[in-house]
């Protein structure tokens, strides 16, 4: 628990001075970096790939943000972007609940590119162009990591209920719900800090937590079918990169798409 704590704290700190005090090409290479190495990990559930296939598929979703991010740059083509993202963890969740066990090379790489693309494109762009953009970023990234962290604490101590013993034996019902409690949390003081209504802007935080969950049961169900424990070990204490941002690839879509409903940004 020291070690999960110190990383988690030196992650932090790295966030908020690139995002808060670093130029503004930090940021895009900062999570540029974060979603390369998901990549590479992703990667690892196409089950055999050669090395040289799972370079490729980096490459292939280095490739396909960047073109998202240039060709997609108007306010509608990024609103389409952010719901097919939202409709794509729509579809993982049917698949959670229909088909856990099920899970193909290709159809895994596919699920990738959704999932890590639109990622990199919500916040570079919030970072860049919204008001308050780092502000966003750093917000919507720890509106998942509480998710996260309340269920993981509620479901160590309290937990009795599986959520789901098919892909994730040690997830429970009381962890989310722990998980949404502690989320609720970070919205009210987010609803507080950027000034926005909490009848509006607190269900808008509650989705994206609730779909963060689904992030999180999305790899663990690609892990459990490819026979892998963590995604990596990269972070000490948390394992590799997917296993810190599975819960953000998921949530950052239904924020982003939120907040271009309120009007926040464009």
């Amino acid at each position: 628990m020291r070690t999960r704590i110190l990383t988690a704290l030196v992650l932090a700190a790295v966030l908020i001075g690139v995002l808060l005090f670093g130029p503004a090409w930090s940021a895009r290479a900062l999570f540029g970096l974060f979603i390369a190495a998901g990549a590479w990990e992703w990667s690892a559930f196409l089950r055999g790939a050669p090395r040289e296939a799972r370079l490729g598929f980096v490459l292939l979703v280095a490739l396909l943000s960047v073109c998202a991010r240039v060709f997609l740059a108007d306010t509608k083509g990024f609103t389409l972007l952010m719901e097919l993202s939202v409709g794509w963890w729509t579809a993982a969740l049917l698949w959670l609940l229909l088909v856990p066990q099920r899970a193909n090379a290709a159809a895994v790489a596919v699920a990738g590119v959704f999932a890590l693309v639109p990622t990199w494109v919500a916040l570079t762009r919030m970072v860049e162009l919204w008001p308050r953009g780092a502000h966003w970023a750093l917000f919507g990234m720890a509106l998942a990591f509480a998710a996260d962290t309340g269920a993981y604490f509620a479901g160590s101590a309290l937990g009795r209920v599986k959520l789901a013993p098919q892909v994730s034996p040690g997830k429970t019902w009381e962890g989310v719900v722990g998980g949404m409690l502690l989320a609720l949390v970070v919205a009210v003081a987010g609803s507080r800090w950027f000034g926005l209504a909490p009848q509006r802007f607190l269900p808008l935080c509650l989705a994206a937590a609730a779909f963060s969950v689904v992030g999180d049961l999305t790899e663990s169900m690609f892990k459990r079918v490819s026979g892998l424990k963590d995604s990596g070990r990269l972070f000490p204490g948390h394992g590799g990169v997917l296993d810190r941002i599975d819960s953000v690839l998921a949530s950052t879509p239904v924020i982003s798409l939120g907040l271009l409903w309120l009007g926040v940004a464009s």
